[in-house]
Formats: C-alpha cells, sequence, structure tokens
C-alpha cells in the first residue's frame, strides 16, 4: 500500500487508560497517545531508546521528566524532544492527555 490514513488506524489497548494509534514509513514514526487514567501520584518509570524522539502535547497537561534537565509542567500546544538514549518520562496532571510521539528510526517493539 502506498498511501495509509490514520483514520484506517485502529486503536491498540497498550493497558487500561492507554490507547495508540500508530502510522509509519521506513524511517518514521507517529503514535498516538490517549491517557485517560489521570491524573498520577506517580510519573511513570524511567525509561529509554535509541530513537529520537519529539512528542507534542494535544490535550491536558504532563510533567516532563528527563534525565540532567529540571522538570517541565506542558500543556496543550507544548512539544518536547527527547534525544537518544536519554532517561525520560512523564507524569499526568490531568484526567486526560493526547500526546503525539515522532520516533526516528521507527520503534519496531511497537509493530
Amino acid at each position: 500500500m502506498a498511501t495509509l490514513l490514520f483514520d484506517e488506524v485502529p486503536y491498540e489497548v497498550v493497558r487500561e487508560g492507554l490507547h495508540r494509534k500508530i502510522i509509519h514509513t521506513d524511517n518514521l514514526m507517529v503514535v498516538l497517545i490517549d491517557f485517560t487514567d489521570g491524573p498520577w501520584d506517580q510519573p511513570e518509570p524511567f525509561h529509554s531508546h535509541p530513537h529520537e524522539q519529539i512528542s507534542y502535547v494535544a490535550r491536558g497537561e504532563i510533567l516532563f521528566i528527563c534525565e540532567g534537565e529540571e522538570e517541565q509542567h506542558l500543556k496543550e500546544g507544548d512539544m518536547f524532544a527527547v534525544k537518544s538514549g536519554l532517561k525520560h518520562t512523564v507524569k499526568l496532571l490531568t484526567k486526560e492527555v493526547r500526546l503525539v510521539d515522532s520516533f526516528n528510526p521507527i520503534r519496531e517493539e511497537f509493530l
């Protein structure tokens, strides 16, 4: 298939309160993540990956935490970038949060 419309991509239930949609080419992946189980008392555990990441906060508010940096309170319309290999995480500050994550290269483990 040469093209794929995002509306044609089904949601995947990752866990209760976390759904995602994924679209990708050979070298770029975009993941729509919908959280519905906030706000959280604690952030998710830190994680890292070899992929570069840019994320857009499309709905809600989060606390973005990245090793070696101050915590950032981000709201709808804000963006953050994560270099390859840096440990990072988020904490939901509102009931619902939508993130649009872009990765290069694609995250094979998500497929």
